[in-house]
């Protein structure tokens, strides 16, 4: 049974980093983001979340953060059962500007041909494999726009993810089944693209029969959300991969700005699926957006406690 059409396409990413300075400072001095959201990680209070986006944070522009420096997190190992890489989406004709700003931060970047576009292949501080695709038909306003990148090469937000997994067929069954479908084959990957398609609605499967089990830790992806318009999408997508799956979902969490559940595909990458609303202005201004730390209200009552826990770092 398909899903009907519920999956519209990606909500972010989240990674596990090491230094909370290191990565607010490669994320929006390096790559352009804006930091949209400071908070904690709701299960872990002494470690930040951070999220990156456009100007609000639109659904399919987000890429979030939790740095563990210090927290007894080791190195991760990035491989099967795991997103191997996160793509971000620029303009037309932006490549050579990212090529030598990349090049002049003292990023090794190599690159690769993939459906016949070029991909820009780096890593972050924490070595997060990340890269950058020119797509002049991502419509989508630019992530944000600072003295050091103008908005005719500005990042416009995620455009897809990799999953690394040892039996593509199995995988990409899935994925087709939840709302995603083939668009491209060209050995080791497989592209698909939900009805939305393009920039922010697409995958690739990556065939990881050489690449080692991925072990969460610094420097690894930990899961990628999906939007969906309502909770009750995701409840009805949590009813039919337990009743015809038989893969186990967890409860909703309430994440403050979207509300979520989790669960692992056949391939073992961890998925969640969000919704787009309410969204980060809940508690903030645009103006205002990631310039305080913000908790929900059962964390606001430790709010002193959990502040003096925290590393500070400078924005």
């Amino acid at each position: 049974m398909s899903f009907n059409g519920l999956i519209k396409g990606l909500h972010h990413v989240t990674a596990t980093v090491n230094d909370a300075q290191e990565d607010v400072d490669f994320f929006t001095k390096v790559l352009g983001q804006r930091l949209v959201k400071e908070t904690v990680n709701f299960d872990n209070e002494r470690v930040y979340h951070f999220y990156y986006g456009n100007e609000i944070g639109s659904p399919s522009t987000i890429f979030t953060t939790f740095p563990y420096k210090d927290q007894g997190v080791k190195q991760g190992i990035i491989g099967n059962g795991q997103v191997y890489e996160s793509v971000f989406s620029a303009p037309g004709n932006s490549m050579d500007f990212w090529r030598m700003r990349l090049a002049s931060k003292g990023l090794s970047v190599k690159e690769e041909t993939r459906f016949g576009k070029e991909f820009l292949l780096f890593e972050d501080p924490s070595g997060l494999k990340l890269s950058i695709v020119e797509d002049e038909d991502d419509t989508r306003e630019p992530v944000w726009v600072t003295k050091d990148v103008a908005e005719e090469h500005a990042i416009r937000g995620i455009h897809s993810v990799v999953l690394a997994v040892k039996n593509v067929e199995e995988t990409v069954s899935f994925l087709i089944d939840f709302g995603y479908q083939i668009k491209l084959e060209e050995s080791p990957y497989t592209l698909l693209e939900t009805k939305e398609k393009g920039a922010g609605n697409s995958l690739m499967v990556l065939d990881g029969k050489h690449l080692p089990s991925g072990v969460n830790g610094l420097g690894t992806v930990h899961h990628v959300a999906h939007r969906v318009d309502s909770i009750d999408d995701s409840i009805k997508i949590k009813e039919t991969l337990e009743s015809e799956y038989d893969i186990q979902v967890t409860e909703v969490k309430d994440r403050k700005y979207f509300k979520s559940i989790y669960f692992r595909i056949p391939g073992n990458v961890l998925f969640e699926v969000a919704t787009s609303g309410p969204g980060f202005l809940v508690d903030e201004s645009n103006e205002e957006l990631g310039t305080s730390l913000k908790l929900p209200d059962w964390q606001e009552v430790r709010r002193e406690q959990i502040e003096k826990n925290l590393e500070p770092y400078e924005r």
